[in-house]
Protein backbone atom coordinates (compact mmCIF):
# COMPACT_ATOMS: atom_id res chain seq x y z
CA UNK A 1 0.00 0.00 0.00
CA UNK A 2 2.76 2.49 0.86
CA UNK A 3 4.64 1.91 -2.42
CA UNK A 4 1.47 2.94 -4.30
CA UNK A 5 1.15 6.09 -2.18
CA UNK A 6 4.82 6.95 -2.79
CA UNK A 7 4.39 6.41 -6.52
CA UNK A 8 1.24 8.58 -6.49
CA UNK A 9 3.09 11.42 -4.72
CA UNK A 10 6.08 11.13 -7.06
CA UNK A 11 3.73 11.48 -10.04
CA UNK A 12 1.54 14.19 -8.50
CA UNK A 13 4.02 16.61 -6.91
CA UNK A 14 5.92 17.63 -10.07
CA UNK A 15 2.61 18.52 -11.68
CA UNK A 16 1.64 20.72 -8.74
CA UNK A 17 4.95 22.58 -8.75
CA UNK A 18 5.00 22.93 -12.54
CA UNK A 19 1.55 24.50 -12.51
CA UNK A 20 2.79 27.21 -10.12
CA UNK A 21 5.31 28.32 -12.75
CA UNK A 22 3.92 30.84 -15.24
CA UNK A 23 5.25 32.62 -18.31
CA UNK A 24 5.10 36.42 -18.31
CA UNK A 25 5.73 38.97 -21.03
CA UNK A 26 6.54 42.65 -20.81
CA UNK A 27 3.56 44.89 -21.55
CA UNK A 28 5.09 48.23 -20.61
CA UNK A 29 8.77 49.00 -20.46
CA UNK A 30 10.91 52.00 -19.74
CA UNK A 31 14.69 51.79 -19.95
CA UNK A 32 16.62 54.97 -19.16
CA UNK A 33 20.36 55.35 -19.65
CA UNK A 34 21.86 58.35 -17.89
CA UNK A 35 25.35 59.74 -17.71
CA UNK A 36 27.49 62.82 -17.43
CA UNK A 37 29.52 64.97 -19.78
CA UNK A 38 31.83 67.94 -19.50
CA UNK A 39 28.85 70.14 -20.49
CA UNK A 40 25.81 68.64 -18.70
CA UNK A 41 24.18 65.42 -17.53
CA UNK A 42 22.23 63.50 -20.18
CA UNK A 43 19.61 60.77 -20.52
CA UNK A 44 18.36 58.50 -23.27
CA UNK A 45 15.10 56.57 -22.95
CA UNK A 46 13.59 53.56 -24.70
CA UNK A 47 10.02 52.35 -24.34
CA UNK A 48 10.45 49.70 -27.03
CA UNK A 49 11.64 46.30 -25.81
CA UNK A 50 10.69 42.71 -25.33
CA UNK A 51 10.86 40.82 -22.06
CA UNK A 52 9.96 37.22 -21.30
CA UNK A 53 10.16 35.55 -17.91
CA UNK A 54 9.08 32.31 -16.31
CA UNK A 55 8.46 32.72 -12.61
CA UNK A 56 6.54 31.51 -9.60
CA UNK A 57 4.25 33.63 -7.45
CA UNK A 58 3.51 32.27 -3.95
CA UNK A 59 0.03 32.30 -2.34
CA UNK A 60 0.86 35.64 -0.67
CA UNK A 61 1.34 37.17 -4.11
CA UNK A 62 5.13 37.52 -3.96
CA UNK A 63 7.57 36.37 -6.61
CA UNK A 64 9.16 33.28 -5.05
CA UNK A 65 11.25 32.02 -7.98
CA UNK A 66 12.51 33.29 -11.30
CA UNK A 67 13.37 30.47 -13.68
CA UNK A 68 14.06 32.18 -17.00
CA UNK A 69 14.44 35.77 -18.12
CA UNK A 70 15.36 37.44 -21.38
CA UNK A 71 15.25 41.14 -22.17
CA UNK A 72 16.13 42.99 -25.36
CA UNK A 73 15.75 46.48 -26.78
CA UNK A 74 16.83 47.91 -30.12
CA UNK A 75 19.78 50.22 -29.47
CA UNK A 76 18.30 52.77 -31.88
CA UNK A 77 15.12 52.90 -29.77
CA UNK A 78 17.15 54.87 -27.22
CA UNK A 79 16.29 58.54 -27.69
CA UNK A 80 17.44 61.77 -26.06
CA UNK A 81 16.21 65.31 -26.58
CA UNK A 82 18.92 65.89 -29.22
CA UNK A 83 19.17 63.93 -32.48
CA UNK A 84 22.88 64.80 -32.79
CA UNK A 85 23.52 63.15 -29.45
CA UNK A 86 21.50 60.13 -30.54
CA UNK A 87 23.58 59.72 -33.70
CA UNK A 88 26.86 59.91 -31.73
CA UNK A 89 25.51 57.37 -29.23
CA UNK A 90 24.45 54.98 -32.02
CA UNK A 91 27.92 55.26 -33.54
CA UNK A 92 29.54 54.48 -30.14
CA UNK A 93 27.14 51.55 -29.67
CA UNK A 94 28.03 50.25 -33.16
CA UNK A 95 24.33 49.83 -33.95
CA UNK A 96 24.99 49.07 -37.62
CA UNK A 97 26.66 45.77 -36.60
CA UNK A 98 25.06 45.27 -33.15
CA UNK A 99 21.47 46.52 -33.27
CA UNK A 100 20.25 45.01 -29.99
CA UNK A 101 21.01 45.35 -26.27
CA UNK A 102 20.18 42.09 -24.45
CA UNK A 103 20.22 40.52 -20.99
CA UNK A 104 19.77 36.78 -20.43
CA UNK A 105 19.49 35.19 -17.00
CA UNK A 106 22.08 32.63 -15.87
CA UNK A 107 21.21 32.22 -12.17
CA UNK A 108 19.11 33.99 -9.56
CA UNK A 109 18.32 34.34 -5.87
CA UNK A 110 14.99 35.63 -4.56
CA UNK A 111 14.37 37.15 -1.14
CA UNK A 112 10.84 37.97 -0.03
CA UNK A 113 10.21 41.15 1.88
CA UNK A 114 7.54 43.61 2.83
CA UNK A 115 5.60 44.64 -0.25
CA UNK A 116 7.50 42.50 -2.74
CA UNK A 117 10.57 40.45 -3.54
CA UNK A 118 14.17 41.39 -4.17
CA UNK A 119 15.57 39.41 -7.08
CA UNK A 120 19.34 39.22 -7.61
CA UNK A 121 20.08 38.06 -11.14
CA UNK A 122 23.35 36.91 -12.63
CA UNK A 123 23.31 36.96 -16.38
CA UNK A 124 24.83 37.91 -19.71
CA UNK A 125 24.53 41.58 -20.70
CA UNK A 126 25.36 42.35 -24.33
CA UNK A 127 25.95 45.92 -25.44
CA UNK A 128 27.68 47.02 -28.67
CA UNK A 129 28.57 43.41 -29.46
CA UNK A 130 30.41 42.80 -26.16
CA UNK A 131 28.99 40.35 -23.63
CA UNK A 132 29.82 40.39 -19.93
CA UNK A 133 28.57 38.62 -16.83
CA UNK A 134 26.62 41.21 -14.84
CA UNK A 135 24.62 41.09 -11.61
CA UNK A 136 21.36 43.02 -11.66
CA UNK A 137 19.20 43.58 -8.58
CA UNK A 138 15.50 44.25 -9.09
CA UNK A 139 12.47 44.76 -6.88
CA UNK A 140 9.34 42.84 -7.93
CA UNK A 141 5.87 43.77 -6.74
CA UNK A 142 2.64 41.98 -7.64
CA UNK A 143 -0.19 44.40 -8.44
CA UNK A 144 -3.94 43.98 -7.79
CA UNK A 145 -4.49 43.19 -11.52
CA UNK A 146 -1.94 40.31 -11.21
CA UNK A 147 0.69 42.12 -13.27
CA UNK A 148 4.17 42.35 -11.80
CA UNK A 149 6.14 45.59 -11.63
CA UNK A 150 9.91 45.19 -11.83
CA UNK A 151 12.23 48.11 -11.06
CA UNK A 152 15.96 48.53 -10.62
CA UNK A 153 19.17 50.27 -11.56
CA UNK A 154 22.58 49.09 -12.73
CA UNK A 155 25.77 51.14 -13.02
CA UNK A 156 28.14 50.05 -15.77
CA UNK A 157 31.35 51.21 -17.39
CA UNK A 158 31.22 51.86 -21.14
CA UNK A 159 34.86 50.78 -21.52
CA UNK A 160 34.01 47.37 -19.99
CA UNK A 161 31.92 46.85 -23.14
CA UNK A 162 34.63 48.23 -25.48
CA UNK A 163 32.62 51.44 -25.99
CA UNK A 164 34.56 54.67 -26.37
CA UNK A 165 32.56 57.34 -24.52
CA UNK A 166 31.10 59.61 -27.21
CA UNK A 167 32.42 63.11 -27.83
CA UNK A 168 30.65 66.12 -29.31
CA UNK A 169 31.56 69.48 -30.81
CA UNK A 170 34.81 68.24 -32.34
CA UNK A 171 35.89 66.55 -29.10
CA UNK A 172 35.42 69.56 -26.82
CA UNK A 173 32.51 67.88 -25.00
CA UNK A 174 33.18 64.40 -23.64
CA UNK A 175 30.79 62.00 -21.92
CA UNK A 176 31.80 60.24 -18.74
CA UNK A 177 32.70 56.55 -18.82
CA UNK A 178 30.15 55.41 -16.23
CA UNK A 179 26.46 55.21 -17.04
CA UNK A 180 23.41 54.11 -15.07
CA UNK A 181 20.70 51.86 -16.52
CA UNK A 182 17.33 52.37 -14.82
CA UNK A 183 14.46 50.07 -15.74
CA UNK A 184 10.76 49.88 -14.98
CA UNK A 185 8.90 46.88 -16.44
CA UNK A 186 5.35 45.66 -16.18
CA UNK A 187 4.98 41.92 -16.71
CA UNK A 188 1.69 40.21 -17.51
CA UNK A 189 0.91 36.51 -17.49
CA UNK A 190 1.09 35.20 -21.06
Amino acid sequence: MYPRLSLFLVLLLPGIFASAQSRYTGTATELVISGTSTLHDWTMKSIQSSCFATLNVDPAGQVSALNTLSFSTPATALKSDHSGMDNNAYKALKTDQNPTITYTLSSVSVAGGKGGSTVTCKGKLTIAGSTRDEDVVAFCKTNPDNTITVTGTKKISMRDFQIDPPTFAFGTVRTGNDIVLTFHLTLKKA
